[in-house]
């Protein structure tokens, strides 16, 4: 789908990068599984159906988990009016609307395709952030959706269940009960094997949620031309969410990956290795330098 959202090749090449790896990497674990456990086949089966159920009902799934409800013109007119004038702009579908009841500050956009996209606001965010800045979150998240790596992290997030799944009823349903004396070598390469495929699956994935993020910032800020309405956004939503207290933002982590902001985020350390968005800085750093590029004033 084209869009007036400026093209991102680096987003492109990592998502088409990131898929092939996860891809070859899965095909190569099922591969040795299958060698080792013929249980594998049923886990193979098993994840191939919760996979397909997450990537085509990926956003009755979100709402129903973040209590959102899907919301027209008529009972939220300013948030529809927003989503329609940044539609027009960027030349795309409209996506369906929501809000969460959620004091948390955020937003996300999920589905698996622009045409049955769906874009999120928790009611926090709608009270704490003035027209220009919700602008930039919108815009933000419509970024997402027109570059189509919301249907590729659906899955990419998805795929290091399959291991963990695999182990479990390779455990329990094929060699669990053997007492051949191999079968404590075999479960001992099993979760080996399992281990490290979810490591590199982790890491792959975070390093390409965290792309997308700047992918989205730099994205929104071109086309709306207020990148600092959205820096602004940033730091007052990253601000809010270090007040709300720690066991509320746990229930929502899951969903980090998803988030405009997380709901719980690392310092500038190694902890940064793992996390779902870029430090803050550096998204406040880049939006910075689009505005000095920009010329905008204030």
């Amino acid at each position: 789908m084209r869009t007036r959202f400026k093209p991102d090749r680096g987003l492109t090449g990592r998502m088409l990068a990131t898929t092939f790896l996860l891809g070859l990497l899965y095909v190569v674990f099922v591969a040795l599984l299958i060698v080792l456990t013929k249980s594998a086949l049923v886990a193979v089966v098993i994840a191939g159906a919760l996979l397909f159920s997450q990537y085509w009902f990926s956003d009755r799934i979100a709402l129903y988990a973040m209590h959102g409800h899907i919301v027209t013109p008529e009972q939220a007119p300013e948030l529809h009016g927003v989503i329609d004038r940044l539609c027009a702009l960027a030349d795309m579908p409209k996506p369906t609307v929501a809000i969460a009841d959620a004091d948390m500050p955020n937003a996300f956009a999920t589905g698996r395709s622009p045409n049955k996209a769906v874009l999120c606001v928790t009611t926090g965010i709608l009270r704490r952030l003035d027209a220009n800045e919700l602008e930039g979150v919108l815009a933000h998240e419509l970024s997402h959706i027109a570059h189509r790596d919301v249907a590729v992290m659906t899955i990419a997030s998805f795929l290091g269940v399959l291991a963990g799944l695999t182990t479990r009823i390779g455990l329990w349903g094929g060699f669990g009960r053997s007492r051949d004396q191999n079968a404590t070598v075999v479960a001992l390469t099993v979760v080996l094997v399992s281990a490290v495929v979810y490591a590199l699956s982790f890491f792959l994935t975070r390093a390409l949620s965290r792309y997308r993020e700047l992918s989205a910032d730099r994205a929104a800020a071109i086309l709306t031309g207020h990148p600092s309405a959205l820096a602004s956004a940033l730091t007052k939503v990253s601000g809010e969410i270090a007040r709300i207290p720690s066991r509320d933002l746990r229930q929502a982590e899951a969903f980090n990956a998803f988030f405009f902001a997380p709901a719980l985020a690392p310092g500038l350390s190694l902890s940064s290795l793992f996390a779902t968005h870029p430090p803050l800085e550096r998204r406040l750093d880049q939006l910075a330098g689009i505005a000095r590029e920009l010329g905008e004033q204030g």
